[in-house]
Formats: structure tokens, C-alpha cells, sequence
């Protein structure tokens, strides 16, 4: 059945637990994909037309990489800063680490692109860079957090698919000491949200990985 709300935009089936929103915005029409509930799909779409009416307003095929993930991890830092501390809840370190990892080896290279025309084999193109100058589990662990920060942009409505599930994925290489990513972290942040809103944000695709 097709939600629609004429004033402000529709909301149209698109599968389980998947929406098309669609609203206009200075006379021009915007589609976005959205995952979730209904109930999420109303407050997103909400969010979408106060962003329009407070002039920050981006359209979906607009947003760049780099804007993602600095929006990605001040979200994992309000939900890290006000809620209540869990067992296995990312702690405000491995954030850090995870900014880390993006803005200095994924931000310089691929930051300025839409995030919807990000193709695997850019990917793939950074990955081996990266491989030159770092160590095998360090770029893996650049892979399992982008892996992550653009599952949650298919959450958003951004994008339908995620470019680094086909990507090829780098090889762990041997363990290295003083990394503070390490899977343990990873099975922690998963565990930590699990239940919770953001819980799709940081999710890790382990096929992925």
C-alpha cells in the first residue's frame, strides 16, 4: 500500500523493510531509497524537508565521501556521548581510530567523489596504494570501516548498494601489534548497537571482509 502525504512528499513501498521517499525542493523532484520501518522512513523524510527549510538541504546524488563520513562518525559520537555505556559499546578511542583510518587513507584519494558514482574498482585502486605504504591488516581494516560507513549511507537513502561489497577485498596479512582496530573491537561495536537505531551503521558486512 502507497503512503502519500501530497504537502510534503510520499513514501511508496519498495520491498521489505525498503521506501522510496519523495519530496520536492525549490521545484525540484527527490527520490531516495530508505531501509528500515515505516516509522523510520516518516522521521526520514521529515528530516529531509527541515533540512530544505533550513537551507541545508544536499541532494542524495550530491553527497560526497568525505562529507559521509565526517557525518558518520559524528553520529557514532552523539550515540557514543549520550547514551548509556554497555557492555561492548564502541568507546570514544576506537571512534577515533575509525576517523583515523578514513580521513587520512580514504578521504585524500576518493573524499571528493559522489558517493553514489564510487565504482568497486576505485576501490580496488585505493587498496592498492594503500598496500604500498602500509601494513596488509591496516588496509584491511581501511576496508572493514568504509565497508561499514557505506553500509550506513544505503540505510540513509544515499546509496542501493554498497561498491565495497564487490570490491576485492585486501588480505588481513599477518597480525600486527599496536593496531588498535582489531576484530575483537569490530565483534564489540557490532554487539554494543545491536538493538539500537544505529545498529545497521556500524553492522560489518563480514562477507565483506
Amino acid at each position: 500500500m502507497t503512503k502519500r502525504s501530497h504537502g510534503d512528499g510520499g513514501i511508496d513501498p519498495r520491498g521489505e523493510n525498503a521506501w522510496r521517499l519523495r519530496y520536492r525542493f525549490n521545484g525540484a523532484r527527490h527520490t531516495v531509497t530508505f531501509h528500515g520501518t515505516l516509522s523510520d522512513a516518516r522521521k526520514e523524510l521529515r528530516r529531509l524537508i527541515r533540512t530544505g527549510d533550513a537551507g541545508e538541504h544536499v541532494a542524495p546524488d550530491k553527497v560526497k565521501l568525505g562529507e559521509w563520513i565526517d557525518r558518520w562518525i559524528a553520529l557514532l559520537e552523539r550515540h557514543q556521548d549520550g547514551g548509556e555505556r554497555r557492555r561492548g559499546l564502541v568507546n570514544a578511542r576506537t571512534i577515533e581510530r575509525y576517523a583515523e583510518l578514513l580521513r587520512c587513507h580514504v578521504t585524500p584519494t576518493l573524499g571528493g567523489r559522489p558517493i553514489q558514482h564510487i565504482q568497486p574498482a576505485e576501490i580496488d585502486a585505493l587498496y592498492m596504494r594503500l598496500e604500498k605504504k602500509l601494513a596488509p591488516r591496516t588496509v584491511h581494516h581501511v576496508h572493514t570501516v568504509l565497508g561499514a560507513a557505506l553500509k550506513a549511507a544505503i540505510r540513509k537513502g544515499l546509496l542501493t548498494g554498497n561498491p565495497v561489497a564487490r570490491a576485492e577485498a585486501p588480505s588481513p596479512g599477518e597480525s600486527d601489534h599496536g593496531i588498535a582496530l582489531d576484530e575483537d573491537q569490530l565483534t564489540a561495536l557490532v554487539r554494543g548497537f545491536k538493538g539500537t537505531p544505529l545498529h545497521p551503521i556500524v553492522a560489518v558486512h563480514r562477507s565483506a571482509a
